[in-house]
């Protein structure tokens, strides 16, 4: 039995065709910046991705991967307000030394189209996977998950985008805070799913258990497209109930579900 076949039965609702469009940045330092022709001869070789209607060159360039319109521009200036994402970029300690001198950044571009968020977010990650082993670059940065992540560890997860997996670390900024009264974890990027952030507040479980706990959770809710809803329970077990509320959010902006653990 999979992890989640215990779970109470959820709706599945089917995704609408209006789409965000998807922007991550990848950042170079020493003047360093990507190659074109090696960013598309990698998604053709390591991807197997059919690269078509390709326009443009290593300033700006915009193709097709199947049906998705993939846009890249390089902007050879610092990435505006990044030091906040690093001040909280506990899985790169060093965050904040190492991009002190950064001095370009490629902006990377999914625009809107008909394929479901994650199959979107699957290629928006392929190319940046591309551009990363393809050059010199630094790392990447998505603003609006609040993820920050070093060139080693993302290229980490390649086997995860290969097999079809779920890299939950490339799309969704987990949050961890500790407390008197107890550990706390929170999800910022969920909302780019189309989804309701998530909170466990003041648990006395281990924050590390907490973590490996809510990153199941998001793999499965954007894995199976599920929506949860205040009121409901779910668990590992039939007889755990884990209670489910909608509130006010701690740690995030506007209302997220509560997890009672």
């Amino acid at each position: 039995m999979g992890l989640f076949d215990i779970f109470k039965k959820k709706e599945q609702p089917k995704e609408s065709h209006q789409s965000k469009v998807l922007l991550a940045m990848v950042i170079f330092g020493n003047g360093d910046r990507y190659e074109l022709s090696s960013i598309i001869d990698n998604l053709k070789s390591s991807w197997n991705l059919d690269v078509t209607n390709l326009e443009g060159g290593n300033e700006t360039a915009a193709f097709n991967l199947g049906d998705e319109v993939v846009a890249i521009a390089y902007m050879p200036a610092p990435i505006p307000d990044i030091e906040g994402a690093a001040q909280y970029a506990y899985n790169w300690p060093t965050a904040s030394q190492d991009l002190k001198e950064h001095n370009g950044h490629a902006l990377v571009t999914i625009l809107s189209g008909k394929r479901t968020t994650l199959e979107r977010f699957r290629h928006l990650s392929k190319v940046l996977y591309s551009i990363l082993t393809t050059s010199n670059a630094i790392g990447v940065y998505q603003g609006s998950q609040s993820l920050l992540i070093p060139k080693d560890q993302y290229l980490d997860s390649a086997e995860e985008l290969r097999t079809n997996g779920m890299p939950v670390n490339l799309w969704v900024y987990i949050g961890l805070r500790r407390s008197d009264a107890g550990d706390s974890v929170y999800t910022y990027g969920l909302t780019e799913f189309g989804k309701q952030e998530m909170e466990v507040i003041d648990s006395k479980m281990d924050l590390e258990d907490l973590y490996v706990f809510m990153g199941n959770i998001c793999a499965y809710v954007i894995g199976s497209n599920v929506t949860f809803r205040s009121g409901e329970t779910l668990g590992y077990t039939e007889e755990q109930k884990i209670k489910i509320t909608s509130s006010k959010g701690r740690f995030v902006d506007g209302y997220s579900l509560k997890l009672e653990m």
